[in-house]
């Protein structure tokens, strides 16, 4: 039966065993759906007992012969993964940082008048433009459009 997770809209199948599982549960506890649940979201979807049992209407005969075919080919379960100890690791000192970030150099800096710190780097040092100040030639370029002019 094709489903289509009504979360994460992945499509999935359910198998012929587990559509007569889900039959069979819904009809043991008189339910009225079922609830599939996504293998990608894990969140469930409700398929309501109709469908199902459209899906497979003669699935008592079919849980029947499903029955039949195990008792006649018994699977076995997967053996247990056998535990293995984990060895201890010892205790190592945490490695040095590779590249260190190099200090700021402070000594260059002018002292500012308190004595107190250092002056903060301008902008133009750090890369940044300056925002021009009040100034005559500044103001004056403020309402005018700029040209190239080609050659």
């Amino acid at each position: 039966m094709n489903i289509r997770c009504a979360f994460c809209q992945t499509p999935y199948t359910l198998s012929r065993v587990e559509m007569l599982d889900a039959l069979q549960e819904m009809d043991s506890k008189k339910l009225t759906h079922y609830d599939a649940h996504c293998p990608r979201c894990r969140r469930a979807t409700q398929i309501p007992r109709q469908r199902m049992e459209m899906a497979m209407p003669n699935w008592r005969d079919e849980l029947k012969e499903f029955e039949a075919e195990m008792k006649e080919h018994p699977q076995q379960a997967a053996p247990a993964p056998e535990a293995t100890p984990v060895a201890k690791e010892e205790s190592k000192p945490a490695p040095a940082p590779v590249n260190p970030k190099p200090k700021a150099d402070t000594k260059s800096r002018p002292v500012t008048e308190k004595g107190t710190g250092t002056k903060p780097a301008a902008r133009s040092e750090l890369g940044n433009k300056a925002p021009a100040k009040n100034t005559p030639a500044a103001s004056s370029q403020k309402g005018k459009k700029t040209t190239k002019k080609s050659k």
